[in-house]
């Protein structure tokens, strides 16, 4: 992926963020609105859209790779996410009653709000895992050859070791080892046998 194209995704990303923060806003205003006035109430309120706010932001940009914390989170998120359309929608729906809104308006207009913050929320999390994946250098594993998989006895120019001279473990250090041709070395350790079978 060019640089441009991940630069791009990271705009968009922005742009989904900006769309959910939005729908949330207006979530939360209508919650406030439909509160008694009063500082409690109005945060008891405005707290489960915020919940879903945070739940998203938390998914798109913590990776978890184990599939139980995956299959966890999501389900805690969807939770928070149906905790949060529910008390949204009954208090959407009242606010835009008071307001003038008649008929099928009132229970219209808050699917409208929760349509548009579960939409961004996928979009968010799809980009965030698409940057993600981009970002992580790519792996390149070795190039696998006919040659390279051969054991060295396979070739017929393979050389095996010799045994060690007498140097060998001494305070000079290991002796160097011969280089034999394999066939050489079967046949000066082959031991022609009898016709009964002993060597």
């Amino acid at each position: 992926m060019t640089n441009s194209t991940l630069a791009r995704l990271r705009r968009v990303r922005w742009a989904v963020r900006l769309v959910l923060v939005l729908g949330v806003a207006a979530s939360v205003a209508a919650n406030v609105l439909h509160a008694h006035p009063n500082p409690v109430s109005q945060t008891i309120a405005a707290w489960p859209p915020l919940a879903l706010l945070l739940a998203v932001e938390l998914v798109s940009r913590v990776p978890v790779h184990r599939t139980g914390r995956v299959v966890a989170r999501v389900l805690a998120t969807v939770a928070i996410a149906g905790i949060g359309a529910w008390v949204s929608y009954w208090h959407m729906a009242g606010v835009a009653a008071r307001y003038g809104e008649t008929d099928a308006s009132p229970y219209l207009l808050p699917l409208s709000v929760d349509g548009l913050i579960v939409v961004a929320s996928i979009s968010l999390v799809e980009l965030a895992a698409q940057i993600r994946h981009h970002e992580l250098p790519a792996y390149q594993p070795a190039p696998s050859t006919p040659d390279a998989r051969r054991s060295p006895q396979d070739s017929p120019h393979a050389t095996v070791p010799a045994a060690p001279g007498p140097g060998y473990g001494r305070a000079g250090g290991p002796a160097p080892l011969l280089a034999v041709p394999a066939e050489a070395f079967v046949r000066a350790n082959h031991r022609p046998t009898s016709p009964g079978g002993a060597p």
